[in-house]
This record gives C-alpha cells, structure tokens and sequence, in this order.
C-alpha cells in the first residue's frame, strides 16, 4: 500500500487551494471588464458558469487546509491581484484573449492535477477522486474556451506562452511557501 508523505500532501493542498482561488480571481478579473467596458452577455454567463465550478474546488480545498492546519501559501494576496489583473487584461483584449486564458491556464492545470494524482497515495482515496473530479471540469473548460474561440495563432501564441509560465512559476511557488 502506497502512502502519501506529510509534505507532499500539504504541498498538494496548498497549492491546489492557491491555484482554484486564483482561477476565481482570473474570473472575477474578466466579469469586471465584462460589466464595465466589454458588453458581451453570452460570454459573461459562459464565465459565471466556470467560475462556479471553480469556487466549488476552492471550498473543498478551503476546507482541506483548515480540517488539516495547513498553513496557506503567503502569496494569496499577490496572487489575487494577478488573477483579477489577468482575467481583466485578457478580456479588454477581446473574447478570443479571454478564452485563450481560459484554455492556458486549464492545459497547465491538467498537467498539474495528473501529477498530483500521481503522487498521492492509497491513503488519501477521498482527496484522489476529489482530484479527478476537478481535473475533469478544468479539462471541460479548457475544451470550452476553444469551442468558443481561444487560439494559439499569431501572436495570441506569445500570449499562450506569458500565461503557461507564470501559472507554472505560481505553482511552484504556492507549493513551497
């Protein structure tokens, strides 16, 4: 019987609670360029819609680091002000941008999440099918971003790469400290 290590696991946790927080920020940082400069209603309600599914990741996650006194990445505000940034900038750029961050953040995460998934153990059954369930609904989003538009043609590809990176860099980050 494969076993989770105590670090791993807080590691995971930690993480996973930073990144589906963050995801709500990107969100938030698109519904308020929606509101105020880019009229768009059908794209609004597609992004409520993800972002629901993301607040339900966070409150499980939420739960996880206080049920198990984890200690939070001390990076949430940074990473707030980013998320909001981004989701906004993207946005501002137009419906293609905005689902082009959608699909690149969603293809790191699925990485991610199968990585996780790797390293956990037959002792954490519950935060595994957990796991997967998330992972599936970020898959389902990254499928809807370029069902409605996201593409990594011209220079929307160097735009794919700044958002890739840095969600990678958060990642890494969020885990340690």
């Amino acid at each position: 019987m494969k076993t989770t290590n105590k670090r791993t696991l807080e590691e995971i946790i930690r993480v996973d609670h930073a990144g589906e927080r963050g995801a709500i920020k990107i969100y938030e940082g698109q519904l308020l360029a929606l509101n105020t400069f880019k009229k768009n209603e059908k794209l609004k309600k597609l992004i409520e819609d993800m972002k629901e599914h993301e607040r339900e990741h966070f409150e499980y996650f939420d739960k996880e680091i206080q049920r198990r006194k984890i200690k939070p990445t001390v990076f949430l505000p940074i990473w707030d002000l980013l998320g909001v940034t981004l989701g906004f900038g993207t946005t501002i750029l137009g419906e293609k941008a905005a689902m082009l961050c959608t699909a690149s953040v969603e293809e790191v995460i699925d990485d991610h999440y199968k990585n996780q998934l790797d390293k956990l153990g037959d002792d954490e059954e519950k935060l595994k099918k957990s796991i997967t369930k998330f992972r599936q609904d970020e898959i389902d989003h990254k499928n809807i971003a370029y069902d409605k538009g996201a593409t990594k043609s011209g220079l929307y590809s160097v735009l794919d790469k700044i958002i890739q990176t840095t969600s990678k860099v958060a990642i890494k980050v969020s885990e340690k400290i």
